[in-house]
């Protein structure tokens, strides 16, 4: 008979082994998913499915894109906020991750502990497009038709807390202009009602803007960028236009759950670090109107707190609230 002192022994001697095969297990040890909170064809999309096909190669594992769009993100930014935080799933976000923070009363999940920022991988000027009935040849133009008939104009978004939200409450503050909004699931879908005409315009993001205005179904008035974009530098900026000091920029972030190790974030972050720096891929950002970022988790963890804080007063002052 073995005396309790031995089997503690062994109890624990079996449990070390097992403790140290486990964290010698490399990350990641299969499959990645990639969460993307919109449909596919806007901008999140393209950069999350340009950064899933590069972190296949430097991981070693699949990565695939998981489109989950809906309720402005939360449904999205709820799955992995109750995934295992193992690194194994990840959500590329926007903008509307620090904005929902203030504009949803009740979040199934807590924005500044359930996620853990990753990198900022990438950001881009939005474009003021309208349908090309409207009569209205420029900014200036545009901001005077607004004003002579309030509430007529539909404004499309990807959703309740999107970037293209954000951006166009913005815009209606600074001009004092009244516009009815019409929101959809993602800025594939919210163009594709400008072009049929039902709605008349949206402040959209560039990368997934570009082959609809090289297809000249939809005219271009100018970005939001504090300076010209280099994907269209024919186009003035908003504050050119006679909107003064106007500047709005919709950012790509990777986040991973709240408790990840630190670990796993410091992979994940050296390794899309390390693409954001590959020539082909600046090559391929630049075509769809992105300006590559990345740096440490910790800077983008300071800027993420600071976005909440911003868009949180964007929306107070809106007076927009979702239940």
């Amino acid at each position: 008979m073995f005396g309790q002192t031995t089997i503690r022994a062994v109890l624990l001697f079996v449990l070390g082994i097992v403790s140290a095969g486990l964290e010698a297990q490399p990350y990641p040890s299969r499959t990645v998913r990639l969460i993307v909170p919109f449909t596919p064809g806007g901008g999140t999309d393209i950069v999350g499915r340009l950064l899933a096909a590069k972190l296949a190669e430097t991981l070693g594992q699949q990565v695939i894109v998981d489109n989950r769009p809906g309720a402005g993100t939360v449904i999205g930014s709820d799955l992995l906020a109750k995934s295992a935080p193992d690194g194994h799933t990840l959500i590329m976000q926007v903008n509307s991750l620090a904005a929902n923070h203030a504009l949803y009363k009740k979040l199934p999940y807590d924005t500044l502990r359930d996620f853990t920022p990753v990198i900022l991988a990438a950001s881009t000027p939005n474009v003021l497009v309208v349908h090309p009935s409207l009569p209205a040849a420029n900014v200036r133009e545009f901001v005077a038709l607004a004003k002579r008939r309030p509430d007529e104009i539909a404004y499309a978004s990807s959703g309740v807390g999107g970037a293209s939200y954000l951006a166009t409450e913005m815009f209606k503050l600074d001009t004092g202009t009244k516009m009815i909004h019409v929101p959809y699931k993602g800025t594939a879908p919210a163009l594709t009602a400008i072009i049929s005409g039902e709605a008349q315009v949206m402040i959209a993001a560039l990368p997934g803007t570009v082959p609809t205005l090289n297809a000249k179904r939809l005219r271009a008035l100018g970005v939001t960028s504090a300076k010209r974009a280099a994907a269209m530098p024919e186009l003035p900026t908003l504050a050119e236009s006679g909107i003064k000091d106007f500047e709005f920029a919709t950012w790509y972030g990777l986040f991973a759950p709240g408790s990840v190790s630190r670990d796993i974030v410091a992979k994940l972050n050296a390794s899309v670090n390390n693409i954001l720096a590959m020539p082909d891929v600046k090559a391929q950002f630049e075509r769809q109107g992105l300006e590559p970022a990345g740096g440490t988790a910790e800077e983008f963890a300071r800027y993420f707190k600071t976005e909440v804080e911003k868009l949180g007063k964007v929306i107070r002052a809106s007076g927009a609230k979702v239940e």
